[in-house]
């Protein structure tokens, strides 16, 4: 029997997730959780074969979890909606066993499970098209580093004094930030950076 502890902050997804993997015969839900915290604590207590989780839950996100939990023997998937390369290739480095989408069909979830339970990783082909034949991000160590303070709510003047430089070169820094992500201001080039997934 494998056993499986499902991570989703959204009730209704998890419940009819836990209904589906129950109908199975070789399979059994023995926890639910709808943050990351719950799930790291109900892998601890369970000691599932399997933790399929979400990205995005409040407390602690999937992958957040899945760093956690890592080394535990228990495998993880990930079952999200988001096709997001940054989101993915963090995902390969915590060691995920499964990346899939939330809009495979039901079937393949199942299957799935028992071809990670082979030891097979199970990743969604438009996420290895986006991965390895997407964009790759396109700022530099230290133009990431100027945009996560500016996404943090810093100024020029506080980014400037962290980073030990001057505003005129946080200024710099920005026009070629905005510049590289094709955008026009400081809160369009956070929400692209959010939206390929590249915010680590």
């Amino acid at each position: 029997m494998i056993k499986i502890v499902i991570a989703e902050d959204q009730r209704m997804l998890l419940g009819a997730l836990a209904s589906l993997l129950d109908l199975e015969e070789d399979m059994k839900v023995v926890g639910r959780a709808s943050n990351g915290e719950e799930a790291v604590k109900l892998v601890q207590i369970h000691k599932p074969d399997v933790c399929i989780m979400d990205i995005e839950m409040p407390a602690m996100s999937g992958l957040e979890a899945a760093e956690a939990i890592k080394g535990s023997g228990c495998k993880v998937m990930i079952l999200t909606t988001f096709a997001r390369a940054g989101y993915f290739e963090r995902a390969v480095k915590a060691g995920v066993n499964a990346y899939l989408l939330k809009d495979s069909p039901s079937e393949e979830l199942a299957l799935a499970i028992r071809n990670v339970m082979t030891g097979r990783r199970i990743y969604a082909p438009e996420l290895m098209d986006e991965a390895y034949g997407g964009e790759s991000n396109p700022l530099t160590q230290r133009e990431k580093e100027v945009l996560g303070l500016i996404a943090d709510g810093k100024n020029t003047k506080e980014i400037a004094s962290q980073l030990y430089i001057t505003t005129g070169t946080v200024r710099n820094y920005i026009s070629v930030i905005l510049d590289k992500l094709g955008v026009g201001n400081r809160i369009e080039a956070i929400t692209r950076f959010k939206e390929k997934g590249w915010f680590k």
